[in-house]
C-alpha cells in the first residue's frame, strides 16, 4: 500500500504561480509513476503532468505545456507540481497518484489513464480568479 500526501492549494489571482506538493509513504517498485490530475466541477478528471520516479519520463497535458513542471526529492519520496503563469481554467482539485510504471514495445511508460492509478491522495484545492 502507498499513502500520498498533498498539499499546497490555495487561490491566486491570474497570472500568480503556486506549487503543490506530493509525499509518498514509499516507492514499491524502482519503476514508479507519480502523477498529478486534476478535476474542474462538472468535468472529467484529466491527466495533468506525470513523471517516473527516475525522472527519465514525463508528459503534460498540452493544456499547461510550458507553464508547469514536474520535479521530485527522491529523498524525501516526494513530487512537487510547479504552476506558474495560472488561469481561472486551471481551477480545479488537484490530486496526486501513483501507479507501477508499464512496460510497452520494451520501454518503460506511465499510464495516462486514471483508472490506471490505484494509489490516490485526497486532493488539494487550486482556485484562480481573474
Amino acid at each position: 500500500q502507498v499513502q500520498l500526501s498533498e498539499s499546497g492549494g490555495g487561490s491566486v489571482q491570474a497570472g500568480g504561480s503556486l506549487r503543490l506538493s506530493c509525499a509518498a509513504s514509499r516507492y514499491p517498485y524502482s519503476r514508479f509513476c507519480m502523477a498529478w490530475f486534476r478535476q474542474a466541477p462538472g468535468k472529467e478528471r484529466e491527466g495533468v503532468a506525470i513523471m517516473t520516479i527516475d525522472g527519465r519520463t514525463t508528459y503534460f497535458a498540452d493544456s499547461v505545456k510550458g507553464r508547469f513542471t514536474i520535479s521530485q526529492d527522491i529523498a524525501k519520496n516526494t513530487v512537487y507540481l510547479q504552476m506558474d503563469g495560472l488561469n481561472p481554467e486551471d481551477t480545479a482539485m488537484y490530486y496526486c497518484a501513483a501507479a507501477a510504471a508499464v512496460l510497452y514495445r520494451g520501454t518503460w511508460s506511465c499510464p495516462r489513464d486514471r483508472y490506471e492509478y490505484p494509489y490516490w491522495g485526497q486532493g488539494t484545492q487550486v482556485t484562480v480568479s481573474s
